[in-house]
């Protein structure tokens, strides 16, 4: 597994954690950030956080971290109001607007190093010059299955594929 991989991973079962913690204890949370009457969006945020972690922690890395990068700006976007001055609570959506920042860049940069990592698209040709799935060649390979084994005689093809074929009329 590569740092990016294993990058995401972690970044995956942060998305378990917070998920839960959302859909949990939306209320505290709301209240703990100045965000009052936002229950109900902060659990949707909660099941969306799990939404993308699905993918993050399967084999569609780059899905599930391009999810998380566009709930990271949704979150930024929802705790921005916290930041005014009539907030009580601001300096907590303040360290928390930090983190969210934070967590974006670790998202991009782990969704640029899976995406590198395992890259499909047209990357550098493959050589597959040095490997062969008939090791002796073709010609010394016709026929092996015929001598190695004993065939029953009703599974043995008589004549050739165009003596099956009935002749079109001219």
């Amino acid at each position: 597994m590569t740092g990016p991989d294993r990058l995401a991973r972690a970044l995956g079962w942060f998305s378990v954690g917070l998920g839960l913690a959302e859909l949990a204890a939306p209320g505290r949370l709301a209240r703990a950030l100045g965000l009052d009457d936002k229950e109900g969006l902060i659990r949707a945020y909660g099941a969306r956080e799990l939404a993308s972690a699905v993918p993050t922690l399967s084999i569609d890395k780059p899905i599930g971290l391009a999810a998380r990068i566009g709930g990271d700006a949704l979150d930024l976007a929802t705790l921005a109001p916290a930041l005014h001055r009539d907030n009580p609570k601001r300096h907590n959506a303040a360290i928390a607007a930090a983190l969210v920042a934070g967590i974006t860049l670790l998202d991009i940069a782990a969704f640029k190093g899976v995406k590198a990592a395992h890259r499909r698209d047209g990357g550098a040709a493959r050589d597959y010059s040095d490997r062969s799935g008939l090791p002796r060649g073709a010609a010394a390979s016709r026929g092996l299955a015929r001598k190695d084994f004993d065939i029953p005689p009703d599974y043995r093809a008589e004549g050739t594929v165009a003596d099956a074929i009935p002749a079109l009329p001219s």
